[in-house]
């Protein structure tokens, strides 16, 4: 099967990445796998330490024709010429953040494992939902995403969907036909190779 027709590969940054080095490795992973997007998933509170590396990251992705979001800084999104925001706490807020940034900007948000929040979300405009995590992960509050509440959706709901969160290859190769992105960060960022483990993922698709 070609990459037009698998589930594409939604990349997020590690939570404080170095903004001297970081960049490198980025491209390094981006080149070796087609990505639709990247999420800056910060753990920076300063907004001088985000707008460094959101700079750095700006210019490999857009250099790839890839959009890059950040994660819940709405104020940063304009400022530092990204495409659009990550909501993390849900679809509380998608309908403010649609009005800031206006249609052509990019609004997703996290819904854990719910479904009526990820209906509220998309009823609230926006561009997709993402469900985790799928397996043990310090992603959201513990609560997993089955496999049904990805069937569900993918049968009841347009809004485009993400899976995130403990993903390994038998997870999305099982999840391959039900999703529209898989959210991959951790599972590349804390081993020594990021690229080669993106390679494996991403050849997991069905």
């Amino acid at each position: 099967m070609s990459d037009q027709d698998r589930a594409q590969i939604y990349l997020i940054t590690p939570p404080t990445p170095e903004a001297s080095t970081f960049p490198a490795d980025l491209a390094r992973v981006l080149d070796v796998v087609d990505v639709a997007c990247v999420r800056l998933a910060l753990a920076f509170q300063n907004e001088d330490d985000i707008a460094r590396v959101a700079d750095a990251c700006r210019d490999v992705t857009h250099a790839r024709d890839i959009a890059l979001v950040v994660q819940d800084h709405l104020q940063l999104v304009q400022r530092l010429g990204l495409d659009g925001v990550h909501l993390s706490q849900g679809a509380r807020g998608v309908r403010a953040a649609r009005k800031d940034l206006g249609e052509d900007a990019i609004v997703g948000c996290h819904s854990g494992a719910s479904r009526h929040d990820g209906m509220n979300a998309g009823e609230a405009s926006a561009d997709y939902v993402c469900f985790g995590p799928v397996a043990s992960s310090m992603l959201g509050d513990g609560s997993l995403a089955d496999e049904d509440l990805f069937a569900w959706w993918s049968e009841m709901i347009e809004v485009p969907v993400i899976a995130e969160g403990g993903l390994d290859p038998a997870l999305i190769r099982g999840l391959s036909d039900k999703v529209d992105f898989f959210g991959i960060g951790a599972e590349i960022w804390d081993t020594d190779t990021p690229a080669d483990a993106l390679r494996t993922l991403a050849d997991a698709r069905l």
